[in-house]
């Protein structure tokens, strides 16, 4: 159990941002276009704005995202989370700014361009973010609607 005052909003999207910034990696769900879920952790960088990850083009999170393009991500533990409902764009190694590969290697300690099968990349823009601890942090949990932040 946590103690002390709930956080403001500001603190929540200042802990959101400093755990995007830090962690490496991040619980994905999605889900095929028979509804049928699929959740791995998979490694992440973010650039400030978006994240970036890599997964096989074949593994069912690849074909989810590349397909459906909707994902979620869970940050945290289960009494410190941030859910992240964002869009996904598929994206080749070659459509990369210069430098953006080797910032993900370097964040995660995974180059998926060194595989003897690249994986492609895929830049998934925030549009809903919720951080909460406990009961008491429920009201006000949304920190992003519709892409755009309320702090």
């Amino acid at each position: 159990m946590t103690t002390g005052a709930p956080r403001t909003k500001e603190q929540r999207r200042a802990d959101a941002l400093s755990r995007f910034e830090n962690d490496i990696d991040v619980w994905v769900a999605t889900a095929d276009a028979e509804g049928v879920p699929c959740l791995v952790p998979l490694s992440f960088r973010w650039d400030g704005e978006t994240f970036l990850m890599s997964t096989g083009r074949t593994l069912p999170t690849g074909r989810n995202l590349a397909a459906g393009g909707r994902v979620r991500l869970a940050f945290g533990l289960t009494r410190d989370v941030v859910l992240v409902e964002g869009a996904a764009t598929r994206l080749e190694a070659a459509e990369l700014a210069p430098g953006e590969i080797e910032a993900f290697a370097a964040h995660s300690g995974f180059d998926p361009s060194t595989l003897q099968t690249p994986y492609p990349y895929f830049r998934v823009a925030p549009v809903w973010i919720q951080a909460w601890r406990e009961a008491d942090e429920i009201a006000g949990r949304d920190l992003m609607k519709d892409g755009r932040w309320l702090v």
